[in-house]
C-alpha cells in the first residue's frame, strides 16, 4: 500500500502552495488534498517495492534459467551439425 506518511506530507505541501488570502481555510484544503491524493493513488494498480522486488528476484531466476536452455540447446544443434547426431559413444 502507499505510505500515508508520503500522502499526508504531500498534500501539506500543496497546502504551502495556497495563495496567504486562502490559507484561513489551510487544514480544509490539506484534507481535501489528501482525500483526492488517496482516491487518486487507490485507483491506480500499484504494487510494494517489496511485491516488486520479489518479482523482480523471480525474472532474474527465470532469465538465468532460460540462459542455460540456450546453451543447451546450442550445444545439441552443433553436435547434430557435426554428425555426432547425440548418440552415446559405444565400446
Amino acid at each position: 500500500m502507499i505510505d500515508l506518511n508520503h500522502i499526508d506530507d504531500l498534500a501539506r505541501r500543496l497546502s504551502d502552495l495556497v495563495p496567504p488570502g486562502l490559507r484561513e481555510s489551510r487544514e480544509e484544503l490539506q484534507a481535501s488534498f489528501r482525500t483526492a491524493l488517496q482516491a487518486g493513488l487507490s485507483r491506480l494498480d500499484l504494487v510494494t517495492r517489496e511485491e516488486f522486488d520479489v518479482q523482480r528476484a523471480v525474472l532474474l531466476r527465470t532469465r538465468e534459467k532460460l540462459h542455460e536452455l540456450e546453451r543447451a540447446v546450442d550445444q545439441l544443434e552443433a553436435r547434430l551439425a557435426a554428425g555426432d547426431g547425440g548418440a552415446a559413444p559405444t565400446h
